[in-house]
């Protein structure tokens, strides 16, 4: 591609974008497929390369995600935190040689809990990079595991991973709320009783009182899914200890940073939406000037 120094490809578990980058960290083309690491076969990853090349051109090529999980294109290990963009850096995996490379997951251990984190590093350590969220911030990244990160000087100083996103869609696909979950999910009264009631931190029993307010007459059933959606995220937003005085950056898209903005103010705290594809590409530009 005209004008393009690199290509950067954000390669999750189940989608994939590209990146068609300038010298100057524009954008000049991207494109969005359903071709993650579980609708590639061992031993294609090199073929699927070379089949975005083909479109974007003949450049290097940045790699982030699952692509170096055990079940990618080659297995790329863990940075402990605190952890920079400089440390990612320093530990790419290099395919080929100058032309190919995978960036580094996270990780935070410590003597009560483990945690990991593939992907979800560029954008925090982007955000920070692109001034747009501060170096010292409490960052979140909600979706089908929500991802929160203590920032201290730049860095990823710790994080904690929940399965909010997952939760829900398994209560909704398997579960004996399956039935009930049918309505909109929005920024609304049920939504914000589903946040209230998860202060009392009684989830387990309140996600089964869901179905028998229903039951009873006590709410209606198209109120469901958007109610256990609050408590969960109220919950999720509980956990993190977010009160009076906690100021949150949130990049996630427009409906889900909805969501989490209200379970969050309702709590005390503030939200800052971030724009989690320009947290990207400047987190990935910024790694390919450190090895450029």
């Amino acid at each position: 591609m005209s004008g393009a120094e690199f290509l950067a490809v954000d390669w999750g578990t189940t989608n994939r974008r590209v990146y068609a980058i300038a010298a100057d960290g524009r954008v000049l083309a991207t494109e969005r497929d359903d071709r993650g690491i579980m609708a590639i076969g061992r031993g294609q990853f090199a073929d699927e390369a070379a089949a975005i090349r083909a479109r974007f051109g003949e450049l290097p090529m940045l790699c982030a995600g699952m692509v170096g999980s055990v079940g990618g294109w080659v297995e790329a290990a863990y940075r402990p935190c605190p952890t920079g963009l400089d440390d990612l850096a320093d530990a790419l995996t290099w395919i080929e040689p100058e032309r190919t490379a995978i960036v580094p997951g996270v990780c935070f251990v410590d003597a009560t809990r483990a945690d990991v984190m593939r992907g979800e590093e560029v954008q925090l350590l982007g955000a920070v990079a692109a001034g747009i969220a501060p170096g010292d911030a409490l960052l979140c990244q909600p979706g089908t595991h929500c991802k929160w990160a203590q920032m201290a000087g730049g860095r990823i100083a710790s994080f904690r991973t929940t399965m909010t996103g997952e939760l829900f869609s398994h209560l909704k696909k398997h579960s004996l709320l399956a039935d009930f979950m049918t309505g909109e999910v929005a920024d609304g009264a049920a939504f914000r009783d589903g946040v209230a009631t998860a202060a009392n931190r009684t989830l387990l029993g309140d996600l089964f009182g869901a179905r028998a307010s229903v039951l009873t007459g006590r709410r209606d059933r198209g109120e469901i899914a958007a109610y256990v959606s609050g408590l969960l995220i109220g919950s999720d937003v509980r956990e993190q200890a977010v009160g009076a005085g906690t100021e949150v950056y949130l990049l996630a898209d427009p409906a889900l940073g909805t969501l989490y903005s209200a379970a969050i103010e309702a709590s005390g705290g503030t939200a800052v939406l971030v724009d989690s594809h320009d947290a990207f590409v400047a987190g990935i530009t910024r790694l390919w000037r450190l090895v450029r």
